[in-house]
């Protein structure tokens, strides 16, 4: 495998990691970047910028320094972010109801909803008694008229589940009506402009050359494949069509073609980011400390996104998850460097973290899909090198 890019002397343990994903792990294309304290560490790349989603072979396009690719739900940590620095601002109150800010909100007994709930997945709204089509969720106007005509599947606050799709329209109404820009354009203009990253949630025509096509991969079957099987009441929950594990991730039903321009032009705060390794760990790295002049969130920012807000059985994964507000926070779950690491995974494959006690923050991005949720095998055997790396040094 001919692998691009540079490793700091110490951190050669995540170099051999990543070739080991393309040998053994199923790995088309993908790179992985990391920083530490501001300075980046590790910058590699590998592999060809397509996967033929149709024919299930790769493309012969190779990966390029500056390839960005869609990264489903790690997108939901970058979003996050702006909520919080509006917090940050004083703009926006997390302990104030939604409907302060959107009046329509409250109906159907949601008038009590606050904006911390929607962060940490506790409002009770995961699904959408009808789903959106493609064609309505491309319209940013009709993801959040839906949620706020939607009533709550649990008493909101009393318990958490994954908030897959709708996760997206709840936080992009609440920043259009903080700000009168949709989250997209807050993005670029108040994070990925200033720190000079490559993320975007609504692709520019401009930077369209970037992006490879992303496709299924096949997951190698792993040496201890019995204890690698998911659990019993997992397999049933996505089986059951109307379990709200199915019905939280058909809240657009068929999802649609990832691939296609005019979706990676929509902005979709839960699900349609695109971005390059470099683009998710400069991001994460601004979070937790300065960056060529720029940090995006003050000390007291980073205790608010990585205190526990939910933990335990998740009513829509199955599992037991933890959740800061707006983040994912290291857990069986989803691994991160350590307890007090946040970030966000895609699914598929993608990861994107910080880890304030290192300084390391972290990106991942691939073409090669697998049906992994939340703990991508790719993405973990590099944190693992990570996090040796460090003890090493």
């Amino acid at each position: 495998m001919d692998v691009n890019g540079t490793v700091a002397e110490g951190f050669e343990p995540v170099r051999d990691a990543f070739v080991r994903n393309f040998e053994t792990l199923g790995d088309r294309g993908a790179a992985i970047a990391v920083y530490r304290d501001g300075r980046k560490v590790v910058d590699l790349w590998a592999g060809t910028k397509h996967v033929d989603d149709t024919a299930g072979t790769a493309g012969s396009e190779p990966w390029q320094r500056g390839t960005a690719q869609i990264v489903r739900s790690a997108t939901k940590g970058v979003a996050a972010a702006v909520p919080l620095l509006l917090a940050q601002r004083g703009q926006l109150d997390p302990d104030a109801p939604v409907a302060a800010y959107w009046p329509e909100f409250k109906a159907y007994g949601k008038e009590r909803v606050l904006v911390r709930q929607v962060l940490n997945h506790r409002a009770g709204l995961p699904v959408l008694d009808r789903p959106l089509t493609p064609e309505e969720a491309l319209d940013p106007r009709r993801g959040p008229e839906a949620v706020a005509a939607q009533a709550p599947v649990w008493e909101p606050g009393t318990d958490h589940g994954y908030h897959a799709l709708t996760y997206g329209w709840l936080l992009d109404e609440l920043v259009r009506r903080v700000t009168g820009r949709g989250t997209g354009e807050w993005i670029a203009a108040e994070i990925a402009g200033p720190l000079g990253a490559e993320l975007w949630l609504g692709l520019p025509e401009a930077e369209a050359y970037r992006t490879g096509r992303v496709g299924r991969v096949e997951t190698p079957e792993p040496e201890n494949a019995l204890r690698a099987r998911p659990r019993r009441s997992v397999t049933e929950a996505y089986a059951d069509p109307d379990s709200l594990t199915n019905r939280a991730f058909g809240a657009i039903t068929p999802f649609p073609d990832q691939n296609d321009p005019a979706y990676r032009a929509s902005a979709l705060p839960a699900t349609n980011g695109i971005a390059t390794a470099d683009g998710l760990a400069r991001f994460y790295a601004a979070l937790i400390g300065e960056v060529d002049g720029v940090r995006l969130f003050t000390p007291e920012t980073v205790a608010l996104a990585r205190a526990e807000e939910s933990a335990g059985p998740d009513r829509v994964l199955v599992i037991s998850t933890r959740f800061g507000l707006g983040y994912m926070l290291h857990g069986s779950a989803s691994p991160f460097l350590g307890p007090g690491s946040f970030g966000h995974p895609g699914r598929g494959g993608a990861l994107g973290f910080a880890d304030p006690e290192t300084g390391i923050a972290f990106g991942y991005v691939t073409n090669g899909l697998r049906k992994t949720v939340t703990a991508d095998p790719r993405a973990q055997a590099l944190v693992r090198a990570v996090r040796a790396a460090l003890q090493a040094g």
